[in-house]
């Protein structure tokens, strides 16, 4: 026996995809999604090491990795370079990147997981979430001009178009009201 409340609410019904094109769409949604499921939970697993790191090991490990070739050539680009990014790498810097690494990563594994199950609220979710994520990620381009921030808000902004159409095409969302027939 159903309860009042539970008779209300009809089922979800997902629409099946019609042409070819939407077939790609839809595959290319799922694609996208397991892309991002990977790097969310390699992004959490690296905030967590960054965070369980004690305050020097970062330093150490340039110093292990680049001792080899700073002995054969003191004025190696490379090696220099991580050497002293590790140097400049404060116990600070090193919590902060342990902190958004770890809960931007579990918020978008989170994501994934609520849109890979057809969630229907996670799809607005996700949409402020990744469109917040690509505000910030345009905001550190504007300071550090870094190509890998314009790359990665590319790739969330076309998930973001994925998701918006999956969620258009496969559970009947409209940004216009439909008029009557």
């Amino acid at each position: 026996m159903c309860s009042p409340i539970a008779a209300r609410i009809k089922p979800m019904r997902l629409r099946a995809p019609n042409s070819r094109f939407e077939q790609f769409l839809h595959w290319a949604f799922e694609a996208s999604l397991l892309l991002k499921g990977l790097f969310a939970a390699a992004e959490t697993l690296s905030g967590l090491a960054l965070l369980g790191m004690p305050g020097n090991a970062v330093l150490r490990m340039a110093q292990w990795l680049t001792q080899r070739e700073l002995s054969e050539d003191p004025k190696d680009v490379i090696a220099n370079a991580l050497l002293n990014g590790a140097r400049h790498f404060s116990i600070e810097t090193q919590s902060f990147y342990g902190f958004y690494f770890t809960s931007h990563g579990a918020l978008k594994l989170l994501v994934v997981i609520l849109l890979m199950r057809g969630v229907l609220w996670a799809y607005p979710g996700a949409i402020v979430l990744l469109t917040a994520f690509v505000t910030y990620q345009l905001y550190l381009w504007s300071l550090h001009h870094g190509t890998a921030m314009l790359l990665l808000s590319a790739l969330d902004v076309i998930v973001i178009a994925l998701t918006v159409h999956e969620w258009r095409a496969r559970h009947g969302f409209s940004l216009r009201k439909r008029k009557p027939d």
